[in-house]
C-alpha cells in the first residue's frame, strides 16, 4: 500500500457507503488497495465531492454558531439578535456540525483506532470530540467555556482541507493515468 493511501485509510472507510450502493465496498475487495478501479466510481473524486458537500453545509451552519458566541460578541463588540431559544442556536447547530460534518473524521478515527494504526483521522476525531464534550458540558453548566464556535470552525476547516486534498489527489491521479 502506498504511503498516501495508508494515511487516508479512514477517509476511504468513511466513503465506503458510496461504494456499497453499486457493488463496491470491502465485501467485493474494492477496499483501499484496489485504487485502479476507482476512476469510474468511488475514487478520490467521490471523496472530494463528499467533503465538498459537507464543507459548504458546515460553513453555512457555522456562521450563526460564531455570531451567537458570547466570546465573539464580546471581542467584536456586538450583540446578536435575541429571541426565545436563541441560547440554543450554537448548541443545536454545533451538535449537527459535529455529528454530520465531523462524521468522516469520527468514522475514520474509529477505524484507525480499531486497526491500531493511528493517523490524522484519529487526531482530528479526538480534537473535535474533546471540543464537543467540553461544549456540551458548558451548555449543561459544568464548565464556563465557549467552544461551540471553535468546534464548528475546526470541523469546517478540516472538511475544507480534506476536500482540497482529495481534489488535488484526484487531479494528480488523473494526470498520471493519462501521462
Amino acid at each position: 500500500m502506498q504511503p498516501h493511501h495508508k494515511m487516508h485509510e479512514g477517509e476511504h472507510a468513511a466513503a465506503a457507503e458510496s461504494h456499497e450502493g453499486h457493488g463496491g465496498g470491502k465485501e467485493s475487495g474494492h477496499g483501499h488497495q484496489g485504487h485502479a478501479g476507482h476512476h469510474g466510481h468511488g475514487g478520490h473524486g467521490d471523496h472530494a465531492a463528499m467533503f465538498r458537500g459537507r464543507f459548504w453545509v458546515s460553513l453555512a451552519l457555522s456562521v450563526p454558531v460564531v455570531l451567537y458566541s458570547e466570546m465573539i460578541q464580546m471581542w467584536l463588540g456586538f450583540t446578536a439578535p435575541q429571541f426565545p431559544g436563541s441560547a440554543w442556536v450554537a448548541p443545536i447547530l454545533g451538535t449537527f456540525i459535529f455529528a454530520w460534518g465531523g462524521w468522516p473524521f469520527l468514522k475514520g478515527g474509529f477505524d484507525e483506532a480499531r486497526s491500531r494504526r493511528p493517523g490524522m483521522m484519529l487526531l482530528i476525531a479526538m480534537a473535535i470530540t474533546v471540543a464537543f464534550v467540553a461544549s456540551a458540558a458548558t451548555t449543561s453548566g459544568f464548565f464556563d467555556l465557549d467552544f461551540w464556535w471553535e468546534l464548528a470552525l475546526l470541523v469546517t476547516i478540516m472538511l475544507l482541507g480534506h476536500w482540497l486534498e482529495m481534489r488535488a489527489v484526484g487531479q494528480a491521479s488523473g494526470a498520471f493515468r493519462f501521462a
